[in-house]
Formats: structure tokens, sequence, C-alpha cells
């Protein structure tokens, strides 16, 4: 496997802390509201490759974070008038509706900034005893002249960026030693949740969570750590400066960083009233088909949004979606039988599509590419999976379709409300062969619908059906 190490500029071949194991990061949302479609893509991106590395055999420990404290949290409940867990439970909760929907599994812990706050605290001591950062009347800096590799993740010349910032004197930073130093701990200000700690009553600063509750819940330094592209700097590059501060050990080995989304080519804002939620997307689209579209470019590409390129994904994985489930619907009816020298020559070009796929998901994630494996096996099936195929044929064709979408984490199987229409088309088909005194094609369809699981039940009120 060769990962895009945003740390090194350049493909990395792989290799975890531990043999068959790996400890992933990946930096989750603030809850003051829902998530828009920039939050999801880090979330599909990152479960994709979740999913793809155990179905190579993988261990993951995989890990993302609530920002349950902030200022826009505080701001949201004042103007509601209410208190900011009643805002972030509210949210959590709709974030988690959210995931669910567009296939997200569950991570192996989801913790939350506020119950974290003696871990930070804790941190902070650690900086401030080993001199990478200083306490001003209640507020504590971290020193980034103290670490000399600071920068090393983006890359930016620090003392251009010192020189830039103190052209701006921001107003009330006049006691940081320079102008790149960053926040760890805040003083309360009236109305605003708060915590004890040696300096003042108040909270953390953003940047202190993330390497706190990585190492916690991950069990040490990471393999990867990951999340979008706008958290590169000063996000990730201020976490680094501080754990590797306090622990004298490399954070994570590998960075990983999804691109933008722009809607129509224009970057997505609330000013320029292009801002979607993933909520305003799949009330129009189902969230599978979000997921796809978002899979069908690499992750380093900037993606465009728009509801022309969504209908074309749409289109494209309802061909997919057909083939499985004419597949799923034939099967049943197919002979068991061996394999002729045909399907055995296809099982074999089909074994090769699925280790194409492997070998593109293996360079940097390149679900583009991959998804060009899965159509040539829809074609594959479509060409030659009929009446008198065997059945053995048939279903391993299944197979490897199913297999592949469960790693781009699509689901597959069929909605209530689209398994009910083709139930009722059925039993009309059945009613008119009835009509017509077929009752061989009657007999066939009803066998059909049993092989499907459907049970059907004559009754004054006409034929009825449920699943068994």
């Amino acid at each position: 496997m060769k990962i895009y190490n945003t740390m090194s500029k350049q493909k990395e071949e792989f290799v975890p802390i531990e043999e068959g194991k790996i400890r992933m990061y990946v930096c989750g949302p603030t809850v003051y509201n829902l998530i828009h479609i920039g939050n999801a893509r880090p979330m599909i991106v990152f479960d994709t490759f979740r999913r793809f590395m155990e179905y190579k055999g993988y261990k993951v420990c995989y890990v993302s974070n609530y920002t349950d404290v902030d200022d826009k949290i505080i701001k949201t409940a004042m103007d509601e008038g209410t208190d900011c867990s009643s805002i972030t439970e509210r949210y959590i909760s709709e974030v988690e509706k959210d995931m669910s929907d567009l296939n997200i599994m569950e991570a192996t812990a989801h913790p939350k900034a506020t119950e974290e706050i003696q871990g930070m605290v804790n941190l902070i001591d650690v900086l401030v005893k080993k001199g990478f950062a200083y306490p001003v009347d209640g507020t504590v800096y971290y020193d980034t002249t103290a670490f000399p590799s600071y920068g090393k993740l983006s890359h930016k010349n620090m003392e251009d960026l010192r020189s830039g910032l103190r052209e701006l004197k921001v107003s009330g930073e006049e006691e940081k030693k320079s102008p790149t130093d960053f926040v760890l701990w805040k003083p309360k200000k009236m109305g605003e949740p708060y915590w004890n700690s040696p300096w003042s009553e108040g909270r953390p600063g953003w940047h202190t969570e993330c390497c706190v509750m990585a190492p916690k819940y991950c069990g040490g330094a990471l393999d990867i750590h990951a999340g979008g592209e706008d958290l590169v700097f000063p996000h990730h590059e201020n976490e680094i400066a501080q754990y590797e501060a306090a622990h004298g050990e490399q954070f994570a080995r590998y960075w990983m960083h999804n691109a933008f989304i722009n809607i129509d080519n224009k970057k997505m804002s609330k000013s320029l009233g292009n801002f979607f939620t993933v909520r305003d997307v799949t009330s129009q689209f189902d969230p599978m088909v979000l997921r796809f579209y978002m899979l069908s470019a690499h992750y380093r590409s900037p993606l465009n949004f728009s509801k022309d390129l969504m209908e074309a994904a749409k289109t494209s994985l309802g061909r997919i979606l057909t083939a499985i489930w004419r597949l799923q619907d034939l099967i049943p009816r197919l002979e068991e039988k061996a394999f002729s020298k045909e399907e055995e020559e296809n099982v074999k070009t089909a074994e090769g599509y699925e280790a194409i796929f492997s070998e593109k998901m293996e360079d940097d994630l390149n679900t583009a590419d991959a998804i060009t494996q899965i159509f040539e096996l829809v074609r594959l099936a479509n060409a030659t999976v009929e009446e008198h195929s065997s059945k053995a044929y048939g279903e391993a064709l299944l197979q490897k379709l199913e297999t592949l979408m469960a790693v781009l984490g699509i689901r597959t199987e069929k909605k209530e409300e689209e398994l009910g229409a083709k139930v009722e088309a059925l039993i009309q088909q059945r009613q008119d062969a009835r009509k017509n005194k077929d009752f061989a094609k009657a007999d066939q369809i009803r066998d059909e619908l049993l092989a499907m699981g459907i049970q059907l039940k004559d009754t004054r009120n006409g034929v009825e059906w449920q699943k068994i």
C-alpha cells in the first residue's frame, strides 16, 4: 500500500508500527450545526480507506472525535437561550444519523473533548514545565520558537509567516512572544463553560484536543492521522508541536488529507449561498449516490459538486445496482451444475478485475480507477450470466460485485419501496396469467417470489404478501 504523506509530499510505502494493525485518527466535526458535504468527504474517504485495509486483513483501530466545546457552540447556545450540552447532544445525534445514512462504519471510539479536559490540562502542564509553553494572566501560549521543526507539516516559511503576522498586529495578542504562538488554555468569559486548571478557570484551545485524545484511544503514537486539507495548518501543525514536544517521539507516521469540494466550480460558502448540508443533498438523492459520487474522484483532487454531476453519479451507480439485483433475482432459478469451460475462464477474468481493483486502491486509495473494474465486472455479468448458466457461476460473479461494493461502503440491498414495487408487479403478472389460464407461468412467478423470500396469501381483499 502506498500513501501520499503530506509530511514528505510524496507517496510512501505503508509500514505500520505494529504488524497487521493500524492506529488511525480522523478529526471529527465541531457539533453546532448539521454537517455539510465538505465535512462528509473525509468521513467517506477515510471510512473507505479503513474498509479497504480491513479487506486486506489489517485490524484497524479507527478513532474520530467530536469537538463539543468551541466558540461556535457557545454562540449557538447563547442565540438559542440554552446550554452548550443541549446543542452538542442534539447535533451529535444528527451527525450520527447522517453517518449512518452514508454507511460510515462505527468508529472504535468517538471521544468528546469535554470528557478529556483533565488530560489536556496535564499535557499543557508538561509543556509549561519543559519550556515549550508559558502562562500570561491565566492564558497559556505554546512557544513555537522553542520547537525548531515547527512548520514541517505545512512546509511554511515560519520567518515569513511571523513577519506577516507582526504586520497584522492582532488585538489582544500583544502578550505573545511570537506572532505564531497559539493558545493552549484560555480563561473563561461571562456565561461560558469552564474547567479548573493551575492557570485559570477556563477551557483548552482547539489544537490541544486531538493530540490528547488520539494517543489515548489509539494506544500511543499513530500510524495515520487524517482530515481535510484545511486542517494542515494550523491545526495539525499545532498538534505535532504539542505532542512531539511533550512525548519526544513522532506523532504520526503518515498524514493524509483530502481536498476541498467546490460548488459549480466556486468555493462553498454561506455568503455565496451555495452551502449544502448532507441533509440537503440526501433529501434529493439516495445517500449512496452521494457516497459513490465522492469516491468517483481521487480524494486528493478538488471535487466539483453540482446537481448534474449527482444525476450522472445516480445513473452510473444505478447500472451497477441493477446488475447486482438482476443476479440476486436470477441465481435462485439457476441450475446446480459444474462450471462450464467458458465459465471457468470468465471467473479467471473476474478475478483479474478484482486484482486490478486492489492494485488501484493500494495506489494511494485511487477509488476513481478502482471503480472502473467494478464496471468491467458488471459488463461481464450482464453479458454472460443467463437462464442456462450454472448457479455457482452466477454466485461467483455476484460475490465479487458485492465484496468490492462493500469495500467502497456502498449498500447493494434493495430498499423496501423498490422491493415492494417489484413484488406488486409480479403479483399482477401472476394474476393475469391465472386469468389467461396459464397456470404454469403463474406457478413460476409464485416460485420466483418464494425465492425472493415473499409469501403470497389469497384474501377477500385480494392477494396479500409478506416477507418470510
